[in-house]
Parts: C-alpha cells; structure tokens; sequence
C-alpha cells in the first residue's frame, strides 16, 4: 500500500492509497470533478498542474489550495537528505524503480543543471519526473518512450 505526503497551504497530511480509493470521486467535466466523503460534497477543480515540481491548484467549493504530492520516491529522498544545496558533477542516470519510459525530454549533448527534467518514468499508476541530482552533459539516452526499464537500469550515461 502507497503512502503520499500531501503538503495543502503549508499543512502536511500523510494518506494511502487505500484511502484514496475510498473516496467517491467521479469526473464531471473538463479538470472538473465531484466527490463524496462521509455524506459530504465537494466540487473539486484543477486550475493548474506543474507535473515536475509536483505541484497542484486546486478549487475545493470556491476555495483555492496550494498542493506539493510527495510520493514514496520523494519521501525516501527527503528521509535520506539525499536534497543537497550543493553543486556535482553526475556520471549516470540510473531508474529508481520499474516502470515504463513516457516522455524523453532531454537530448545527447545538452547540458544539465540540479533539477532538470530528464525522463517521465510511469511505475504504481503515476508519473514520475526524474530530474538531474547534478550538473553535467549528456553522453548517451538509453531508453526511448514506451520502453519497459528496471529498477537501477541505465537510463542515461553522462560525460
């Protein structure tokens, strides 16, 4: 069972998977959805998505929310102090977990600071963004969209 650290307006909630599928939501137009919880109604909006900071706007009944998702991947980071201010050199890229390649968004040759979008790997039914842990030049992408990797496969080779 996933657990997600949801940060709303600077107030941390932890919620797993199996709560989330309690909830009764249902689509009801474009970005626009209606939930039930506990006899309760909620009118839900999405306003905008920033899927690389993993950032949400939400409208919840004409009130606006603020929402960072922090995944067990984010979460396993955050617990290992693995985000550092500090600038390094990165030889490779490797999959933190199986899953399947969506997006490509960098190309051979270019370089890359802490923090650029690299690859959308898909893996638990989400999408996740996996950004450079440091400064370099890419030598070589070894995956294209719709492969299947594993966990610490290649990805991406840096020089």
């Amino acid at each position: 069972m996933a657990n997600y650290d949801i940060t709303i307006d600077k107030e941390k909630f932890n919620l797993s998977s199996k709560y989330i599928a309690s909830l009764d939501i249902v689509p009801i137009g474009n970005q626009q959805f209606h939930a039930l919880r506990h006899n309760r109604s909620y009118k839900i909006k999405i306003l905008n998505t920033d899927f690389a900071q993993k950032t949400m706007t939400l409208e919840v009944n004409g009130n606006t929310y603020e929402m960072v998702l922090a995944d067990e991947y984010d979460q396993m980071v955050d617990k290992m102090g693995l985000l550092s201010t500090k600038t390094h050199k990165i030889n490779n890229i490797k999959a933190p977990m199986p899953g399947l390649i969506i997006d490509v968004m960098a190309m051979i040759g270019q370089k890359v600071e802490t923090g650029t979008p690299l690859i959308v790997l898909s893996a638990m039914k989400m999408e996740n963004i996996i950004t450079s842990q440091g400064e370099g030049i890419i030598k070589s992408i070894n995956v294209e969209v719709n492969d299947a990797v594993d966990k610490g496969q290649l990805i991406i080779e840096m020089e």
